[in-house]
């Protein structure tokens, strides 16, 4: 410790501090990489061992069903313990999947069975004596609410499983030991228990002393590894040890979606640096160290049902690390560890965890865009994102969860809300308040629309409407979601990770963004007729003539597109948020984009009923005709100031549309990314490759068993996603041209 300079970080917990004072920023190329050790070969031979016995199990390698999972159910567990340099596991075993019913003991029990296994009844008998998230949340739930989840209006709402997307400072355990922040929490506590007994001191103060008894547990968890994480990390293998400590107890605890592991490279290249430069640390010893850690997170998994699969598909576990990115006072944060980190996809494989996000700026070096590049063409493991636009609100220390999605790290934390239907709130209003597919009143009462041409000018006033009536019931189903999960299945070692007085985010999404904009387009520029079916829905659509089409920077179909997440970002903002949390909003779909779109009919753009939606902010499949830049022109406008929850966009391009060489190929990709990210847009998952690829993949999946590609704001296996979710990705526009 006495060998970094000090600062504010000495006096107070302060990590954002110490890295402004203490980092190295690095300018030069990939050079000074190495290759795996033999004993990094060692430990991924086994690690892939496990994987193939997972796939050759049918996804799920084996699940303790006699324990409820926390930070002390487990022995330690490793993977090849006298190669190891990283030691921990989730369970006792590599893979084995834990139990954690506190969300909700029957998605439990149904994962269980799903898999061929049984929950043990002495489990399920203590459940009966407790509340989960689950059951307090349908407690309090509306027939309103109920009704829309069940259509799909809203859906893939977090009130059966643990939240996620929440970001624990776990560098705060490797820069001053458990004891010091335990301390520190202390403190907190008494300083609110000696003020004024509102609800919500109350609240906090209960929840610090949750948080304190699982930093108790998290101690002894390490010492079962043989350290004592008491203290500070005195070199760079304990940094990277202690931090995953920290990250580990957390997902032994919590099986939110997306428990990210925040921003973290530079951190722990200030130590790796500091012990290369007095001899203790080679270049090649750093490498190992850093594989070692990151084949510990491609380890991560959680017990899933399948229908959650269906939604989030590919197994993933979104540990999503972001690299770079600039502080405020304008100084790269590019090290040797960020090239490390990126090396690992060489080095173990490509894979799609951890969720490795660069944050894109227009001041990084220029050796470093050029790498990434590389690795984008090589692996088709990355996405960006631009630190240029998230920088102005989020600073200088911030960390992505999830897919796409910002937030301070130990200064901000986000309660998350899954997607609104945008397609269904329009044909609901065209319906009258009745769900399209079922006939079922979903919504207050309205007047349908009759069969024949329709009016925009009637429509968009009808989907206003109801747009306004799906923003407010959206808002407070989230309310009820967060109330639950907060007394039920709190997240107490992540949260102790945190300031304690926290800034609450609330994270709501659109989903179907494209298919709105379009049929909107098309009822304004085109001639569009509805027809009924025999339950007296309109249940499809003529369309004569042609219409401006979201993706190919027509301004005409652009602006709806614009206009649609502005009016829903300002409806959402308008009801009161829980704890009072700020709103924000992403066009995300994750994968859910087949299940939303199988649950949706027929739209007045085109799509048929069951189509699955485009993911994310993308245009329609197929509907982007005028080139690469036309559809990245589009999606850059929408606002990131209304969607701050983010913006994905995924890429596909062919590799002969890049360039005839590597360099050609790494040019021009750096000029996209450049001129793409220059014009304000958010996000970008970048896939190189040829459609004729994944068609073979998917006949052959034995040819590609490490086949890694970009989706919706996160990476997959291929051969991990359905056979419908295969073909939808196939069905994407793949860009031939600029």
């Amino acid at each position: 410790m006495d060998t970094f300079k000090k600062g504010k970080w000495n006096k107070a917990i302060d990590v954002r501090d110490f890295i402004a004072l203490n980092f190295t920023p690095y300018d030069g190329d990939e050079g000074f990489l190495c290759e795996a050790s033999e004993r990094t070969k060692a430990v991924l031979a086994k690690a892939e061992e496990s994987f193939e016995a997972e796939r050759m199990a049918g996804g799920v390698l084996d699940i303790e069903t006699k324990k409820i999972s926390s930070i002390l159910s487990w022995k330690a567990g490793y993977i090849y313990k006298e190669k190891e340099l990283i030691f921990g596991l989730q369970t006792d075993k590599p893979l084995k999947r834990a139990v954690n019913p506190f969300g909700g003991i029957r998605m439990s029990e149904t994962a269980c069975k799903e898999y061929g296994y049984e929950l043990d009844k002495s489990v399920v008998e203590a459940f009966k004596f407790r509340t989960t998230h689950n059951d307090g949340v349908f407690r309090v739930y509306s027939d309103e609410m109920k009704a829309v989840r069940s259509s799909g209006l809203i859906t893939g709402l977090p009130d059966a499983y643990g939240r996620g997307r929440i970001i624990g400072d776990y560098r705060r355990v490797a820069l001053y030991g458990m004891d010091y922040l335990i301390e520190q929490k202390i403190k907190d506590k008494a300083k609110l228990q000696a003020g004024a007994m509102s609800e919500e001191s109350i609240r906090l103060i209960e929840e610090i002393h949750k948080q304190l008894s699982f930093m108790q547990e998290l101690k002894a968890m390490a010492l079962t590894y043989g350290d004592d994480i008491s203290l500070p990390a005195k070199t760079a293998r304990e940094a990277v040890q202690w931090l995953y400590y920290a990250y580990l107890g957390s997902i032994k605890e919590q099986n939110g979606a997306a428990n990210s592991i925040g921003r973290i490279s530079t951190f722990l290249d200030i130590y790796i640096e500091r012990d290369i430069k007095n001899g203790i640390l080679t270049e090649s010893q750093a490498q190992e160290i850093i594989d070692d850690f990151v084949i510990k997170l491609r380890m991560v998994r959680h017990l899933r049902t399948h229908a959650y699969n269906d939604l989030f598909a590919g197994d993933p576990v979104w540990v999503t690390m972001a690299e770079a990115g600039m502080t405020t006072d304008n100084r790269h944060m590019v090290t040797k560890t960020a090239y490390r980190v990126l090396n690992t996809l060489y080095n173990l494989k490509p894979s799609a965890e951890p969720n490795i996000t660069i944050l894109w700026a227009e001041g990084l070096p220029e050796n470093y865009k050029r790498f990434t590049a590389k690795v984008s063409i090589d692996t088709d493991s990355l996405q960006y994102e631009n630190d240029d636009i998230m920088r102005k609100d989020f600073g200088d220390d911030y960390a992505i969860a999830c897919c796409v999605s910002a937030m301070k790290v130990g200064k901000q934390m986000q309660y998350f809300g899954a997607r609104c239907n945008l397609p269904k709130v329009l044909l609901t209003a065209l319906n009258g308040g009745r769900d399209e597919v079922s006939g079922k009143a979903v919504a207050p009462k309205g007047k349908a629309f009759d069969e024949g041409e329709l009016d925009y000018e009637s429509v968009l006033k009808a989907y206003l409407s109801y747009a306004s009536w799906t923003a407010n019931l959206y808002v407070n189903t989230m309310n009820v979601i967060h109330f639950m999960h907060d007394k039920y299945a709190y997240e107490r070692l992540m949260m102790s990770l945190h300031d304690t007085k926290v800034e609450r985010l609330m994270a709501f999404g659109v989903s179907g963004l494209s298919v709105v904009a379009d049929s909107l387009s098309a009822i304004k520029y085109a001639k569009v007729y509805a027809v009924k079916n025999e339950k007296g829905l309109i249940s499809d659509f003529k369309i004569v003539g042609d219409f401006p089409k979201f993706g190919n920077d027509d301004e005409r179909a652009d602006e709806i597109a614009k206009f649609l997440v502005e009016d829903f970002y300002s409806k959402i903002k308008k009801v009161k948020a829980y704890r009072g949390a700020k709103h924000t909003l992403s066009v995300l779909t994750i994968t859910s984009n087949v299940v939303y779109g199988k649950m949706t009919g027929a739209t007045p753009c085109g799509r048929k009923a069951g189509e699955a939606f485009a993911p994310g902010a993308n245009p329609m499949h197929g509907r982007d005709k005028c080139g690469a830049l036309a559809s990245l022109n589009s999606v850059a406008k929408l606002p990131y100031k209304c969607c701050k929850d983010g913006i994905s966009n995924t890429f596909s391009v062919t590799p002969d549309a890049l360039g005839k060489t590597e360099n050609d190929r790494k040019d021009t990709l750096v000029t996209l990314l450049n001129g793409y990210f220059e014009s304000g847009a958010h996000h970008l998952n970048v896939n190189v490759l040829n459609r004729e690829t994944l068609i073979d993949a998917m006949e052959n999946p034995k040819k590609y068993p490490g086949l890694t590609i970009r989706v919706s704001g996160y990476a997959v296996n291929f051969n991990k996603l359905t056979k419908e979710q295969q073909a939808e990705v196939i069905e994407r526009t793949f860009h031939k041209r600029f």
